[in-house]
């Protein structure tokens, strides 16, 4: 019996520290220049650092183009690209333009679904990285009431 209970102990252990240690693998990876810029073209810059961004109609935003509320803006991108990566959001004139960053899991469809706030009427830009290239595209909204304030 004591054998069992010692075996379940180290396996809570286990468990417990592989939670805890998760979140500060997610910080190792942290892009702290692009995510506390303050202009869209630094925080572009440090997040594709020399990288050429080419244009794509490949890539969808699903975003209501006039908004009410900056507070809580539903947001969903999808593309066509094969074998996206990631999906990056952008809001350039956000007082932080870099919003957020989804990796994607090898073989995963190129679709995320995600609120965001928007300070005032602003382009979202959406961009998609491949094995190969970095495809962007844009849409302008309307904001009644900012939500970065």
């Amino acid at each position: 019996m004591l054998r069992r209970d010692t075996l379940k102990l180290i396996a809570s252990v286990s468990l417990l520290f592989a939670g805890l240690t998760r979140p500060l693998l997610a910080l190792a990876k942290w892009n702290k220049a692009a995510f506390t810029a303050t202009k869209f073209e630094d925080a572009i810059n440090a997040y594709f650092p020399e990288q050429k961004i080419i244009d794509s109609d490949q890539i969808n935003i699903g975003v209501h183009p006039v908004v009410e509320n900056g507070a809580v803006v539903p947001v969903k991108v999808e593309t066509t690209i094969e074998n996206p990566l990631s999906i990056t959001l952008f809001v350039d004139k956000n007082p932080n333009p870099l919003i957020a960053n989804f990796d994607l899991s090898p073989n995963s469809i190129g679709f995320i679904s995600t609120r965001i706030k928007v300070q005032e009427p602003s382009n979202i830009i959406a961009i998609v990285k491949t094995d190969n290239a970095v495809y962007m595209t844009r849409t302008f909204i309307e904001v009644h009431e900012g939500g970065c304030g």
